[in-house]
């Protein structure tokens, strides 16, 4: 199967894993939510549904009649919904962090389904997005050293453009990067940042802090009653 196939088919996967929908609502949702799918046409999404039938990862979970997509009247239409060998293939291709899933086209689908996706590879598929967007600034900035003066203004204009544009998405990057090293979901050291005092110290110098306060108030609470003996025992 292509690249564009793979990541069809973990797209397809992943929205048929929050809810059951027919060929048409697929569509639907492939072209909203999903930029990489804009131009996706029924006669690539249906052999797509065909073979993850045929596969065993999908099943028809009944019909509905719904508007046919160039048509006045009404059809039924095929309800998909994942068996439990599509929900642990979708597990399988969310969870692979290779360059495939940071590469143009492929970038934007694996992260709509990073709630499904675990931290390590969550921060493994950014920090590799990031990497390649950087070496295309290089590029982009050599090329425009080399070729300034033999272009005119409205091609540098747009490479400029194109610039601002990586660069923006570079420090978008950086931003997610360092929220998920500051958040406690994973255990990856970020040897940029200082290390933070371990949690165990904390907790018993609160304990002890906590164990010492208490055995002051229990002394302030016997003094008074050893002076109050000795008073009685002073007039009998």
């Amino acid at each position: 199967m292509s690249r564009r196939g793979d990541v069809l088919e973990l797209a397809v996967l992943g929205l048929l894993h929050d809810s059951p929908m027919h060929g048409y609502e697929l569509r639907k949702r492939l072209n909203a939510v999903l930029g990489a799918f804009r131009a996706l046409s029924y006669g690539t999404l249906y052999p797509a549904l065909k073979t993850l039938l045929a596969d065993g990862l999908i099943r028809e979970a009944g019909q509905v009649e719904g508007p046919a997509p160039a048509l006045a009247g009404k059809r039924a239409r095929i309800v998909y919904e994942l068996t439990a060998e599509g929900k642990e293939r979708f597990q399988s291709l969310v969870r692979q962090p290779g360059p495939a899933a940071w590469e143009d086209g492929t970038f934007d689908v694996h992260f709509a389904f990073f709630a499904r996706t675990d931290a390590a590879t969550r921060l493994q598929i950014l920090e590799g997005r990031r990497s390649r967007l950087q070496e295309r600034l290089d590029g982009v900035r050599q090329s425009m050293t080399r070729t300034r003066e033999r272009l005119d203004d409205y091609t540098l204009e747009l490479q400029r453009h194109g610039l601002e544009s990586v660069e923006r998405e570079v420090r978008w990057l950086t931003e997610l990067i360092d929220t998920e090293r500051a958040s406690n979901m994973t255990h990856l050291d970020d040897p940029d940042r200082p290390r933070r005092p371990a949690t165990t110290s904390s907790s018993t110098s609160s304990s002890t802090s906590s164990s010492t306060t208490s055995t002051n108030a229990e002394a302030r609470t016997h003094i008074p009653r050893a002076e109050r003996h000795q008073e009685r025992r002073r007039t009998e």
